[in-house]
């Protein structure tokens, strides 16, 4: 099976200068775990959930938030995203993407274009529903 076929196709995606606020919005209000990020439509990295966590104060953004904590949230995103990337084709197989994931630890694959523009994504959720209709 082609990797097409499972990936998320049109991810959303954020530039590198954005900042993390935005980031943290955009998790809150959907289910989201990882924003492709891409400079010019090329992609540059990758940000996840736990990155976000991990790099802003607990208190960020709550009444109790001082001046420190609110100013983790104005990192911009290359301070924070994953630029080791390990991407796929288009007609990568399925069986492609569950050896990357083996082998490496990475909880999503950018699926990417000859020019490295992305057109999808593939997490190891993905995969599980993959398996689970076959």
């Amino acid at each position: 099976m082609q990797i097409s076929l499972i990936m998320t196709k049109n991810p959303v995606s954020i530039a590198m200068d954005n900042p993390m606020s935005e980031v943290k919005d955009i998790f809150e209000k959907t289910q989201f775990h990882h924003l492709l990020v891409v400079d010019e439509g090329v992609l540059v990295g990758v940000i996840s959930d736990r990155d976000l966590l991990g790099s802003i104060s607990p208190t960020a953004g709550t009444a109790v938030a001082n001046a420190r904590d609110t100013a983790t949230l104005n990192k911009r995103v290359r301070q924070v995203m994953s630029r080791q990337l390990i991407t796929l084709g288009p007609t990568a197989s399925f069986y492609d993407a569950i050896a990357l994931f083996n082998k490496h630890p990475i909880s999503c694959i950018p699926i990417v274009d000859e020019n490295n523009h992305p057109l999808g994504i593939v997490s190891w959720r993905d995969i599980m529903r993959a398996i689970k209709l076959k």
